[in-house]
């Protein structure tokens, strides 16, 4: 599928079937999302926000509906038993024989996007966004989106472990269109998991989107892990709305993928909302990275803390766009915003663009940035400490990396997130040892 019509064209085919088909609200919205995608078409680097970044090799792509797909072993790899409530989509679609729910304390629900527009169509148009949201991706994700996973937290409602959400592309040439929504009333608390993988070695797309929505005191902590193939197209899209003294925490970790791009937004609707937006990438051969930021101080007193880093080698490329926004009025803002790219080959290229837009005066923002290779001094200690050059260097890759993955507070998640950039970064077994 090389243009929007032919996108148009599908969404026509698919409408019928497609999750809420006969809820009013939503089938009037799918229609407008499909519109604006068709008046819009794919962003270009024409947008200033994607500038950096072309989507011109995945409007050549032609894909294929998904087929059903044996991908038991995988998801078992990937869960290797580690406690949690699982949620596992295969090529779009929620599989509850991989799946492991497992008991929730009451208050505590998760289930599909599927079932919620069955059970409580109503609820899940407060949060589920208008077409008008994000790039002209989020609207044909809007339009097609056909599973996946909706979490509400009572008030003081506590999750002990971690909500898993496994995203699996196992069919050749499949496109698969995910929609989550998080709910977290009062005083609740959850870690959620976005774990996306893939099977297989052909060109895929997953376009998904995350909303959630934080009431008064509610701290829900976001890990994506995304570990798809060589040959895949990756757009995702987070979106979060803080209210009163929230905490939301986001970790992006992208080790795969042809493309990749993050959108990652986050808006404080009260007073004293907090938020951690961390990062790290890895990009090797000619495989291209972008992670584009914005953190809307819109009330007194917030907290942000931005911090991304990327390893980059051979051809690779890698993007970071962030703005903080300081709305007026929003007095006593305090934020610090920082990219920092380590280059492993000449060829590889960094770009980085850190904003600050500030209309409030009694605020204290910083940012920076940094493109640059392995410090000699650094290489030089380690070398006179009897390492050979190669250990050395290996060394201090993954030492820039592990400043990133130490701000996971979850042993479990930060030791799983570790084993995968572990494995991708040179001297991966010795690295493992030495962790």
């Amino acid at each position: 599928m090389s243009t929007a019509q032919t996108w148009v064209a599908d969404f026509a085919a698919r409408e019928p079937g497609l999750a809420g088909a006969d809820v009013p609200w939503l089938a009037a919205m799918r229609r407008r999302a499909i519109d604006r995608f068709a008046a819009e078409g794919w962003p270009t680097p024409k947008i200033e926000s994607w500038r950096h970044t072309s989507l011109a090799t995945l409007e050549q792509q032609a894909f294929l509906p998904a087929n059903e797909v044996d991908a038991a072993a995988l998801a078992q790899e990937v869960r290797k038993g580690e406690p949690g409530h699982w949620l596992v989509f295969v090529d779009g679609k929620y599989k509850p024989e991989l799946s492991d729910i497992g008991v929730l304390p009451a208050g505590a629900q998760i289930g599909t996007l599927l079932q919620a527009l069955v059970d409580s169509p109503d609820e899940v148009q407060d949060g589920f966004g208008t077409e008008s949201l994000g790039s002209s991706t989020a609207a044909l994700n809007l339009a097609l989106a056909s599973d996946g996973a909706v979490i509400r937290l009572a008030r003081g409602v506590v999750l002990e472990q971690p909500v898993h959400l496994l995203f699996i592309t196992a069919s050749a040439q499949a496109a698969s269109f995910s929609r989550n929504l998080i709910s977290a009333d009062t005083g609740s608390q959850a870690t959620i998991v976005e774990h996306y993988v893939g099977q297989g070695s052909s060109a895929t797309l997953t376009n998904t989107v995350t909303r959630a929505k934080l009431a008064a005191d509610a701290r829900i902590t976001h890990v994506k892990l995304q570990q798809e193939s060589e040959q895949a197209f990756h757009l995702g899209a987070l979106d979060v709305e803080q209210g009163k003294s929230s905490v939301f925490n986001s970790h992006s970790m992208s080790f795969g993928a042809r493309l990749a791009r993050h959108e990652i937004a986050t808006t404080f609707n009260g007073q004293r909302c907090e938020t951690l937006l961390n990062g790290l990438y890895y990009v090797d051969g000619r495989r291209h990275v972008d992670h584009h930021t914005v953190i809307g101080h819109a009330q007194p007193h917030g907290v942000s803390r931005e911090y991304y880093r990327g390893i980059l080698t051979d051809m690779a490329r890698g993007v970071f766009g962030g703005r903080i926004l300081v709305s007026p009025g929003a007095d006593g803002t305090d934020a610090v915003q920082r990219s920092d790219s380590l280059l492993l080959s000449r060829m590889a290229k960094a770009d980085a663009r850190p904003e600050l837009e500030i209309y409030a005066d009694d605020v204290k923002c910083a940012h920076g940035a940094t493109v640059g290779q392995i410090d000699e001094n650094s290489l030089f200690y380690l070398r006179a400490r009897g390492l050979d050059e190669v250990h050395a260097r290996n060394i201090l890759t993954y030492a820039f990396a592990a400043q990133a993955l130490e701000r996971i507070e979850l042993p479990s998640l930060r030791q799983r997130v570790a084993h995968a950039i572990r494995a991708l970064l040179p001297g991966g077994t010795s690295l493992g040892e030495l962790a």
